[in-house]
C-alpha cells in the first residue's frame, strides 16, 4: 500500500495508471463481446456514432467499438509476450556477460552487437515474410522476442560489470555465497529498475513494429489489432469517404497507449532508483 500512495504522488503515474485501467477495461469487455470480431456484416455499413453504435460501424459491417476493444486486447498481448521473454533473454545474456566476463563475456555481447549494427526492421520484415502464412499473436510476438533483448542486455551488463567491482561482492565471494544466490539476492534488487523500465519500453516498442508490420501488410489481417484496424481503414479510404471514426479510433488509442507505456515507465524508474525517490516522495 505505501508503494502505492508513493506512486500515486506522481501525476505521471496517476494519468498513465487511469488510462492502462481504462485499455484493460476495453480488453476484458471482449468476453462479453455480442460479435465475432472475424465477422464481416453484423451491422449496418458505414454508420456514423449513435447511440447504437458508439464509435460507429465501418465498410465490413463491423461495430467498430467491439472490434476496439479486441484490437487493444490483441495489441496488449503481444506485446506482453515480446517483453516478458525479451526480458528472460536480456536479463540472462546481461548478468551472464557482466558476471563471467572474459571469453562469455566478448561472445555475447558481440552477438548482442550484431543485432544492434544490422539494419533490425528489414530482418523483421523479411521473417515476417517467410512466416506470413502461420503469422498469428504468438508467432508475431516471439519474433519480436528475438529482436528486442541486444540494446537491454548491454544497458544490463553495464550495471553488472559496475556491481561486480563494489566490496560486498568480494564479501560475498569469500563468504562463500553461490554465483545464483549473488545474483539473485545482491544484483537483482540494483537490476530490478532497468529491467522493469526496459520491459515498458519494449512492450511500447513491440505495439509500434506490430502496427508497422500490419499497415504492410505483414500479419494477419483477419485478426484485429491496433494496426490491423488501421490498415483496414487505410485499404477502404475511411479519411476520403469521411468514415473519420473507423481510422481515428485505433490512432488515438494508440496514442494514449504509447503516452501512458512511457510515463508509467519513467515513473516506476524513478520510484525504483533510490537517489530519484528521495528527491521525489522525500521517502
Amino acid at each position: 500500500m505505501k508503494i502505492l500512495k508513493d506512486l500515486f504522488k506522481d501525476y505521471r503515474f496517476v494519468v498513465s495508471f487511469g488510462i492502462l485501467c481504462f485499455l484493460l477495461t476495453l480488453a476484458l469487455l471482449t468476453f462479453f463481446s455480442p460479435y465475432d470480431p472475424a465477422l464481416w456484416g453484423e451491422v449496418p455499413r458505414d454508420m456514423p456514432p449513435s447511440s447504437e453504435f458508439l464509435l460507429g460501424t465501418n465498410s465490413k459491417g463491423q461495430d467498430v467499438f467491439w472490434l476496439s476493444c479486441f484490437a487493444v486486447r490483441n495489441s496488449l498481448t503481444v506485446a506482453l509476450i515480446a517483453g516478458i521473454l525479451s526480458r528472460v533473454i536480456a536479463v540472462t545474456v546481461g548478468m551472464v556477460a557482466g558476471y563471467k566476463g572474459g571469453l562469455t563475456d566478448r561472445v555475447l555481447m558481440f552477438i548482442s552487437d550484431s543485432l544492434l549494427v544490422i539494419p533490425l526492421f528489414l530482418i523483421i520484415v523479411m521473417l515476417a515474410m517467410l512466416v506470413r502464412e502461420m503469422m498469428n499473436l504468438l508467432t508475431l510476438g516471439l519474433l519480436l522476442a528475438c529482436f528486442g533483448w541486444a540494446w537491454d542486455a548491454r544497458v544490463i551488463r553495464s550495471q553488472i560489470l559496475s556491481l561486480r567491482e563494489r566490496e560486498f561482492t568480494q564479501t560475498a565471494i569469500l563468504s562463500g555465497t553461490g554465483t545464483l544466490k549473488l545474483v539473485l539476492k545482491e544484483y537483482m534488487p540494483f537490476a530490478t529498475p532497468l529491467v522493469f523500465s526496459t520491459l515498458i519500453n519494449n512492450m511500447a516498442w513491440s505495439i509500434g513494429m506490430e502496427m508497422t508490420l500490419a499497415i504492410l501488410g505483414l500479419t494477419n489481417l483477419d485478426i484485429p489489432t491496433l494496426g490491423t484496424m488501421i490498415q483496414w481503414a487505410v485499404s477502404y479510404q475511411a479519411m476520403l469517404l469521411g468514415y473519420w471514426w473507423w481510422i481515428l479510433t485505433p490512432v488515438i488509442l494508440s496514442v494514449f497507449l504509447f503516452v501512458a507505456l512511457y510515463w508509467l515507465s519513467v515513473s516506476i524508474s524513478e520510484y525504483l532508483d533510490p537517489r530519484t525517490r528521495v528527491q521525489r516522495v522525500g521517502a
